[in-house]
């Protein structure tokens, strides 16, 4: 079907906010918080959203199935980011880009060969998460240096032209797509993956990898609002499946985000 203009405008319009939101933060607060909130329901909900919006609810409930278990997809993209992007600069931004596409790709041509479904795929990347959290638990944290007078232009079109181009590209590949690869291109770190690259040219490549460490425990959140939109597209419709998933995702975040302060306040009482 034909996307009005509309639409396409409003993906753009989003999908830069978002992105420039989570450099802020990166740059203005910790890296360990962008990290968190890259597993926000952020890219995924701009995906799965305009997915229903343009062929239909259904196909996009469907494709959230597949999304649950397309994190751990995702974690792997983070993984081979973090192996091969090792160096700073271009060069280390490249040699991270192919590494983690190319596990990307892997991980999810595996995953698109079982029959997942709600429980399966969620008990798949639940499973990811914890490993992947046990594999980066000796990665030292880097926060970014905080630069003054903002970031610069080229690094603003970057952030705009990364984000605009990765959810077009999954919007419009879930046209010609089944819903399996559809839910897998969903899954993708819209707004994680420009986030490393900033990070990664402005301040080097240990910031990103802080993000990626912290990126697999801000992914609750991201299951609870595709679970919920997976249930409630077919039935509430998109406005009232997309505020339903973000209430439920915000829920989980709150009570992750009070359950860290009780284990750092137990932490500091023991010491």
């Amino acid at each position: 079907m034909d996307v009005p203009l509309s639409w396409q405008l409003a993906k753009l319009l989003v999908s830069i906010g978002i992105v420039l939101g989570l450099s802020v933060i990166a740059e203005r607060v910790s890296t360990r918080v962008a990290g968190l909130l890259a597993g926000y329901p952020l890219g995924t909900a701009i995906a799965l959203f305009f997915i229903g919006l343009e062929i239909s609810p259904p196909f996009a409930a469907e494709s959230a199935v597949f999304s649950l278990a397309g994190f751990t997809a995702t974690m792997a993209l983070g993984g081979g980011y973090l192996i091969c992007g090792r160096r700073d600069g271009l060069a280390g931004v490249l040699a991270g880009t192919a590494g983690g596409l190319v596990a990307w790709w892997l991980a999810s041509l595996a995953l698109t060969r079982f029959a997942f479904d709600r429980v399966s795929g969620t008990l798949v990347t639940l499973a990811a998460i914890f490993v992947f959290t046990w594999l980066y638990r000796h990665l030292p944290e880097t926060r970014a240096k905080v630069r003054t007078g903002g970031p610069p232009w080229p690094a603003l079109a970057l952030r705009a032209g990364l984000a605009t181009a990765i959810v077009f590209l999954i919007t419009g590949l879930a046209h010609v797509l089944p819903p399996a690869w559809a839910g897998m291109l969903a899954a993708f770190p819209i707004s994680m993956y420009p986030l490393l690259v900033i990070l990664h040219l402005t301040h080097g490549a240990a910031p990103a990898a802080t993000v990626i460490k912290h990126y697999p425990a801000g992914l609750g959140a991201l299951l609870c609002y595709t679970l919920c939109v997976s249930l409630t597209y077919a039935t509430l419709g998109l406005l009232w499946g997309t505020l339903a998933g973000f209430a439920v995702a915000t829920l989980w975040l709150l009570a992750w985000m009070r359950l860290q302060t009780w284990q750092g306040a137990r932490r500091a009482a023991g010491t």
